[in-house]
């Protein structure tokens, strides 16, 4: 490694060397402890100066790191390469500081590959606007059924540098990659990888359509075996027809329909591989039933697709796709059923946070009367009304910003009855489930699908689930 700045060696030398580490937090802490360990001289920088930050930063400073709070915008004297938490925005003066001497900017995810020891076990990666927890879930699972030692890490919630530095040997490793993570890992280079969807997502982050599109894109950069892309969702095929792949790697398409030759598909209730085949032009190979995936809604059986594409990738047998898709149980506020009240099903899609999210909820039932609203963080509504219109009973509305919702329902569903509920308190929402109960008839299925974050009356979207869920049992005990 030469001095003044960290070079892009695969296999570097940390021994004395500068680094700041951007924030706290799950990426922040394990990355500034495995850096420390290596001998670099670690500095943190935070913005927040909170008491869960300063209980952070003893826990560093007693192991001899530098810590520093209340400013994350000043690059420190002597630092050769900054080591980022993905959520922090590529316009902060601290990144253009580092970028004005000529310094590499690094995510935690770019860290782990980096750190990654000569016999590392491969990535099979995945990322999308939606769905990317469930399907990288979903392929932990089935690598499982095969036999091999994997789990499901890095945007999920498992730090990919633990799993990587940990005593833990792993064949494989499922890993969710966000937009974010994938902006600063520019040498992520994925035994195979999938974008599952591309809708408008997180744009004051990247700022455009366009490099939220291309950051997701870099997830196929140097892919060995195969891209997979949706075949519904053009602007996926187009990221991998513009990636940069290792010869040989194939684009593998899944879609809900028939598939064709090298695509993974549905054909009369069978989840089938005509990619993965000896002949894919002649022949298929059966992995699982559409009752094999739970739940059977459409966006989840294109998720298990996307999963069972990339286990095939690795050579996973098609039982261990079936014996996986049935083994998987699926997150809290993911489309879960909580009850059936006098004939009318209680769903709770909390995670719906966007409005690519609430469609394919709503795509799953026939009849519905929706609850929906909250923070719309810039997102407009007249396409996912348009599209949902004919499946709405009625609507519910909460939240900060339901407005928005309430006028794209006067332009594309006037006919459709409207409770909206001027209130943004966590009472709302027993108050919301009992409009709901008054407006659905059997057979209905009432249906928490805000299409907004929650953070205007929730901490997350998991609070805002369990406060629906608990005013559901609250009106199946009371009768209804």
């Amino acid at each position: 490694m030469g001095s003044g700045k960290v070079t892009s060696s695969e296999h570097l030398d940390w021994q004395g060397r500068h680094v700041t580490v951007a924030g706290l937090g799950v990426s922040g802490i394990p990355a500034a402890k495995a850096l420390h360990a290596r001998g670099a001289h670690v500095t943190v920088v935070n913005d927040g100066d909170d008491a869960r930050a300063r209980e952070q930063a003893a826990e560093l400073e007693a192991l001899g790191i530098t810590v520093r709070l209340g400013d994350g915008a000043t690059l420190p004297e002597g630092t050769e390469l900054v080591v980022t938490a993905p959520g922090w925005k590529p316009d902060k003066p601290l990144f253009t500081a580092a970028r004005e001497v000529g310094l590499e900017i690094w995510g935690d995810v770019e860290l782990a590959w980096r750190l990654r020891g000569p016999d590392a076990a491969p990535w099979l990666a995945i990322t999308g606007t939606n769905g990317k927890t469930t399907t990288t879930q979903m392929l932990a699972s089935i690598l499982k059924a095969a036999g091999l030692r994997t789990a499901a890490v890095g945007n999920i919630g498992v730090s990919l540098l633990d799993a990587v530095l940990g005593d833990e040997q792993y064949d494989v490793l499922a890993v969710e990659l966000s937009s974010y993570q994938l902006h600063w890992a520019p040498s992520l280079r994925a035994h195979s990888a999938a974008v599952l969807n591309l809708a408008p997502d997180h744009l004051d982050w990247h700022g455009s359509m366009e490099a939220y599109a291309a950051d997701k894109g870099r997830i196929y950069e140097g892919n060995r075996v195969a891209c997979v892309y949706n075949v519904a969702d053009k602007a996926t095929e187009d990221l991998v027809r513009e990636a940069d792949v290792e010869e040989g790697c194939r684009a593998i398409g899944f879609t809900l329909g028939t598939p064709g030759p090298s695509q993974l598909g549905v054909v009369e209730g069978i989840l089938v591989d005509r990619a993965f085949v000896e002949d894919r032009h002649k022949n298929a190979q059966e992995l699982a039933e559409v009752s094999d995936v739970n739940p059977p809604a459409p966006h989840n059986i294109a998720n298990a697709l996307a999963a069972a594409a990339l286990a095939r990738a690795y050579g996973v047998p098609a039982r261990a796709v079936r014996d996986g898709l049935r083994d998987f149980a699926p997150d809290a506020h993911r489309i879960s059923h909580v009850a059936d009240v006098d004939s009318v099903a209680y769903v709770d899609d909390s995670k719906a946070t966007n409005t690519h999210a609430a469609q394919a909820s709503l795509a799953a039932y026939e009849s519905i009367v929706w609850i929906a609203g909250g923070l719309a963080k810039g997102a407009t509504f007249d396409e996912l009304v348009a599209k949902s219109a004919k499946r709405l009973r009625g609507v519910v509305l909460i939240g900060q910003d339901r407005a928005l919702i309430r006028e794209a329902l006067a332009r594309h569903a006037p006919e459709v009855p409207v409770v909206d509920l001027d209130r943004t308190d966590t009472g709302a929402m027993p108050a919301a489930v009992q409009e709901a109960s008054r407006l659905a008839v059997a057979g209905d299925t009432v249906l928490l699908a805000p299409a907004c974050a929650s953070m205007d009356m929730f901490a997350n979207y998991n609070k805002r689930g369990e406060a629906f869920a608990e005013a559901v049992r609250g009106l199946a005990g009371a009768g209804a």
